[in-house]
């Protein structure tokens, strides 16, 4: 029985057992994820697409060069003569006006990276808000074991008691049967706790994008801060801060870009053309011979009728402007309204963390008397049994009350861009 203790003790405090070289707080964590994190190197990997692509050249401000070599050959059958040549030339072509498109694409460009970066910060935001809720889940978890383990030793302790007793002739079987089967369902208990813990570890794992092999001690502890907040602060840092709601606005300037585009098509376009070309003639008659010419272009052109294809462009382009401001309207009343269920779940849960600090006082005074109760035969074993299951579930709600105002926090704290601009 004394080895069973051991073991238990050592399932207990299995996380101050591992190697002091694998500390984890949570701010390790989360800068562990900002470098590991599959989300994040996918999103930065798109980010750079973007910052690639907002380039002049790509928008059309540069001219493009191109070299051209060909040769021709044919036999005229009249007069039974073949003739072969090679024709080489080097030319530039430069939209010089093309209704302000150039500089409108130029524009997008800027806002599309603008758009990536922000999409960026969303999932970095998302990232941290999971680092939260995964390590402290294992916190959970590890609270839960401790709790488990501490009531299953109560169990034991009373099995053993009970055995004594009945060795005496003080207890009958029945008594140490029950204690016994109580000791065995505890232990269930506690071993499926163990899973759950071990599972919570390997979530956390796979969202910092690790080997899942390490073993960790957490070092931050299982606290809610409970901080308090004033509503329009909070209102007016979402308004300003929050990383969705920015993106839309880039969203609505891109819509905008895309009328004055649709606009654009109704201007005329200039384009240059110039050159040299190289034409030679390997024929076998007296005109063989090579020449050398260079020209350079100007050319003018406007479409003067589409079938109505440039008015409905521009139709589309503005109702999709007007669709974004919708957007953005909605978002905002969609944003508010999560804001406010937050605000209010926050307080509810900061009331009952209190009230559940003070049940699990109560019930582990309660449980102690009854534990003295017992050993004197004043309370039987049902009742010290009903008085133990009552303070592992105020234990068990005490914990889980912990963690979801941790979970609310952090929500809040996202929604109001205070990740991002707050360095988390």
């Amino acid at each position: 029985m004394n080895k069973i203790k051991l073991i238990i003790i050592f399932l207990v405090f299995i996380p101050a057992l591992y190697a002091q070289d694998n500390k984890l707080s949570l701010s390790d964590a989360i800068s562990m994820a900002m470098e590991n994190n599959f989300g994040i190197r996918i999103s930065r990997a798109e980010k750079e697409i973007a910052e690639i692509n907002n380039n002049p050249g790509r928008a059309g401000r540069y001219p493009s060069v191109g070299f051209e070599l060909g040769g021709t050959n044919s036999f005229n059958i009249t007069d039974d003569i073949f003739s072969s040549g090679l024709n080489a030339g080097i030319g530039l072509r430069w939209t010089i006006f093309d209704g302000f498109r150039i500089s409108l694409t130029m524009d997008r460009l800027e806002q599309l990276e603008q758009l990536a970066e922000g999409r960026t910060a969303v999932v970095v935001e998302n990232t941290v808000e999971d680092v939260i809720l995964a390590y402290y889940q294992v916190l959970l978890q590890q609270e839960l074991l401790k709790v488990t383990g501490e009531v299953m030793r109560l169990s034991e302790d009373r099995w053993e008691y009970e055995k004594t007793r009945q060795e005496y002739g003080n207890a009958v079987s029945y008594n140490v049967l029950q204690a016994r089967n109580n000791y065995l369902s505890d232990k269930a208990a506690y071993i499926n706790q163990e899973v759950n813990y071990r599972n919570a570890v390997r979530n956390l794992d796979f969202i910092l994008g690790i080997d899942s092999s390490t073993s960790w001690i957490f070092t931050s502890q299982f606290r809610a801060d409970t901080t308090g907040y004033v509503l329009a602060d909070l209102l007016d840092r979402m308004m300003a801060d929050n990383t969705v709601l920015k993106n839309q606005y880039i969203n609505i300037m891109l819509s905008e870009n895309s009328t004055a585009l649709a606009t654009g098509d109704f201007y005329p376009s200039l384009n240059l053309s110039a050159g040299v070309d190289s034409r030679n003639d390997f024929s076998p008659s007296a005109a063989q011979g090579s020449s050398l010419s260079s020209y350079a272009n100007i050319t003018f052109s406007y479409d003067i009728y589409q079938g109505g294809l440039r008015r409905r462009a521009v139709e589309v382009a503005r109702i999709n402007e007007s669709i974004a401001g919708i957007e953005e309207e909605e978002l905002k009343k969609g944003l508010t309204n999560r804001l406010l269920n937050l605000f209010d779940l926050y307080n509810v849960r900061k009331e009952l963390l209190y009230i559940a600090g003070e049940s699990v006082e109560v019930a582990a005074m309660n449980m102690q008397i009854a534990e003295e109760k017992f050993r004197t035969g004043a309370i039987n074993s049902f009742n010290y049994r009903d008085i133990q299951l009552i303070y592992l579930e105020a234990s068990y709600r005490r914990i889980q009350d912990i963690y979801n105002l941790i979970a609310t926090k952090a929500a809040m704290t996202r929604i109001t861009g205070g990740f991002i601009n707050n360095g988390g």
